[in-house]
């Protein structure tokens, strides 16, 4: 296992932007599922001691998830995310935004960019998060984006690690 991978988040207030690069020791047909197949996302998708639980999932260009993070108590926090763009393997895009328990979004949301890449064994995960207000990046940096999401990855790592044992 490579413990040498690149690991890269960036604020720019300027842009209102999360840059995040980051670098798996997988396949990149194998990283790409864990973000579109909800069998394998929900198992990482939510920073430990939460758990994630897609209830709707379409990945298709106008499609969406909507799922919940569930605290270790059973409190649910729900999200949708509408998908906007996706070329196979390499990119895909989409709408997200908290919202309630029957879909209702809390606007306004993020527009998230996902770029996948490979070399060498190795897939470079590129994720640029656009907010429509400074506000709300500050809402994101306030709620520990940057803790829960890095901790989120790691889980990801760990899952790939082991499914490509498997393989």
């Amino acid at each position: 296992m490579n413990n040498n991978l690149l690991f890269d988040f960036t604020l720019d207030r300027s842009t209102q932007t999360v840059l995040i690069n980051r670098e798996f020791d997988a396949d990149i047909s194998l990283v790409w599922d864990a973000f579109t197949k909800p069998e394998i996302l929900d198992q990482w998708w939510a920073p430990k001691p939460f758990s994630s639980k897609t209830k709707v999932m379409d990945f298709k260009v106008g499609g969406r998830r909507f799922y919940a993070m569930v605290s270790p108590e059973g409190q649910e926090r729900w999200s949708i995310q509408k998908y906007t763009s996706i070329s196979p393997k390499t990119n895909f895009k989409y709408l997200n935004a908290f919202a309630d328990k029957d879909e209702n979004p809390e606007l306004p949301g993020s527009e998230w960019d996902l770029h996948f890449s490979e070399q060498n064994g190795i897939t470079k995960l590129s994720v640029s998060i656009y907010n429509e207000s400074l506000e709300r990046l500050e809402k994101m940096v306030e709620m520990g984006f940057k803790e829960g999401f890095t901790i989120t990855l790691k889980s990801l790592q760990e899952l790939l690690a082991s499914l490509s044992k498997r393989s």
